[in-house]
């Protein structure tokens, strides 16, 4: 979850939502920035909780010799 209570599959949807809205008709300025903002802290929150999932990962496929295998969670 990120700080916003948000799973990043909401903050995703989210993000589509306010990218429709910024590329449907026009809003005014006030709006479009507050919108703006918003998506800015959306992705924020998407791209810390893929670091967060990313670095999980890397710690449970840690070896027992301290090497990284990561051959398996390649698609």
């Amino acid at each position: 979850m990120s700080d916003t209570g948000m799973t990043y599959e909401a903050s995703l949807r989210r993000l589509q939502q306010i990218v429709g809205e910024l590329e449907g008709d026009r809003l005014p300025l006030a709006e479009a920035l507050a919108l703006f903002e918003e998506g800015v802290g959306r992705l924020r929150d998407a791209a810390g909780a893929l670091q967060e999932t990313e670095a999980r990962v890397m710690q449970l496929i840690e070896q027992a010799d301290g090497s990284l295998s990561l051959g398996e969670t390649r698609g």
